[in-house]
């Protein structure tokens, strides 16, 4: 597993981020959510609600990794929307997907 999902498997255990898309667009409206994950073999009425969600509000998305790859990190099952609530969590794990690790 890359560095990337193992902190966002701490980030989960830590409470810092919203689980589904329904709490993550809950969590977007209430200008809580700093970073979305979505997974990249989500549907695409799914990927058209977040990309519309995080372009209007410039929320960085990132699309790398698939529902699998998402639910073993966070340790829930079938998790399409990952939405990071912690400005640290976000700088890192935006630093380490740049990174590709």
């Amino acid at each position: 597993m890359s560095k990337e999902l193992n902190l966002l498997g701490i980030a989960t255990r830590a409470g810092k981020i919203t689980s589904g898309e329904p709490l993550t667009l809950d969590g977007m409206k209430q200008r809580k959510v700093k970073l979305v994950y979505l997974a990249s073999d989500a549907g695409n009425s799914t990927k058209k609600r977040i990309r519309d969600k995080t372009t209007t509000q410039s929320i960085p998305l990132i699309e790398t990794y698939t529902t699998e790859e998402l639910s073993v990190a966070t340790g829930a099952y079938n998790r399409v929307v990952l939405g990071i609530t912690d400005n640290g969590f976000k700088k890192k794990l935006l630093e380490l997907n740049e990174k590709g690790t």
